[in-house]
Formats: C-alpha cells, structure tokens, sequence
C-alpha cells in the first residue's frame, strides 16, 4: 500500500501499466479530447500532494505545446531522414555507451545528451512504437522491469529525491479527422518513450527567462553513477 514503486514486484508494476493503458484506450474514445497524459510526482517538492503511491492520468481538449514540439521536430527529422529521430539517438547513444545506464532486449535507459536536470533519465522503447497503448502484455512485463530498476536506482543513489516522471506517446488520432493528413506520418515519425526528471535544483530566473537550463551534472557522469548503483 505504501511501497515506493522502486520496490514494487515486477507483476504489481506491470498490472499497473495495464491498468493505466485500459484507461488512456478509453479516454481516447471520447472525442473531445486531443491528449492523454500520463504522469507521477514522488516527493513534495515534485508537487505530490498524497504520499501513497499513484499515478495520475489528464486528458486534455488540445495537445500540449511540450508535446506538440517534440512531434513537430520528429516530423521534421523523418522528412528530412526519413527515419525516426529516437531510432536515430537510440543507434548513436548504444554505440558510445557513455550514456547509457541499463539496457536489455526491449528497453534502454539513458541520461539524455544535453540533459536539463541532473540525474535526468529518458526510458526508450528499442522496438520503434509510436504509442504507449499500443504496446503488448510481454512488452508491459519488460517495461515493469525497467522501470522498477531504473526508480530503484535513483532511490539508492540520491537517496529517494523527489521526481516527475513523464511518459510522452503519441496524440489521439481519432479526434483529428479533419487534420489527418497532418498526421499521417505518426507512426512512423515519433516513438513514445518515459522522460523521469529528479528535482535536485531549482529551475529560477535564468530558465524561465530564457528557456534554457543550468544542469551541474554531467548526463555520462549521472550514467555512470546510476550504473555502479548498489540496489
């Protein structure tokens, strides 16, 4: 009832995944809403309000701008490539290896090139998918894995900081009829994926003002110590 989810059994997490899939699938029947969002914040200053674990699901009537400029820079890479712009930084990232914290057959963990936050980690689909609810039972257990590993980790090395994580899929086609041609390339141009953002600083003035970040955590030096983590 109270376990942090790095403690979880991997069943229990991935009878949760399952759970959050069911409910994105059915919202997205609803045609009134362009976005499903699904997201956890762990810790006060993560902007939890409950210390008993959950996740929480938004669907929104517009996709969001965060969203909306990860697809827009994905479509413009597929045009230009002809190939999906997470294939292409998964491909890059497993060949140095200097940021890359776990990896099996399905799933990749990496501290992202030019991380905004430190310790920041963006879990990868190896597979390309463009949506999380289209992922398989077998693929949810992996995931489950993954994700029980990679929090764990994070709670072994920065001592349960508090965290957001995110998982970013693509948008709900289905409310999109008069747009779908803007959308045909979907499913080959973006890759769903979890971005976990711990909150060990502050973000102040200078981002606000300017959009950019101040990170003092080299992302292959993060890698490296979450690589090394004792769980």
């Amino acid at each position: 009832h109270a376990l942090h989810m790095g403690d979880m059994e991997p069943g229990t997490l991935e009878n949760v995944l399952a759970l959050c899939q069911d409910r994105m699938r059915d919202l997205g029947r609803d045609p009134r809403f362009k976005y499903v969002l699904l997201f956890k914040n762990h810790g006060a200053a993560a902007g939890a309000t409950l210390s008993h674990p959950h996740l929480q699901l938004i669907a929104t009537p517009v996709t969001p701008r965060a969203i909306s400029v990860e697809l827009d820079a994905a479509r413009e890479h597929f045009h230009l490539k002809e190939r999906c712009i997470f294939c292409d930084m998964l491909e890059q990232e497993l060949q140095s290896r200097d940021r890359v914290v776990t990896l099996d057959e399905q799933f990749a963990v990496l501290a992202p090139y030019a991380s905004r936050f430190p310790f920041e980690l963006m879990i990868l689909p190896r597979k390309h998918n463009h949506a999380f609810t289209d992922e398989s039972r077998l693929t949810l257990a992996a995931l489950a894995r993954t994700l029980k590993e990679t929090l764990a980790r994070l709670k072994s090395v920065l001592r349960d900081p508090p965290y957001n994580f995110v998982v970013h899929s693509g948008p709900n086609t289905e409310t999109l009829v008069r747009r779908r041609h803007y959308w045909d390339t979907l499913p080959f141009d973006f890759h769903w994926h979890i971005e976990i953002l711990p909150r060990l600083t502050r973000v102040a003035g200078f981002e606000w003002g300017t959009g950019f970040y101040i990170n003092p955590t080299a992302p292959e030096e993060a890698a490296a110590f979450l690589r090394d983590a004792v769980i």
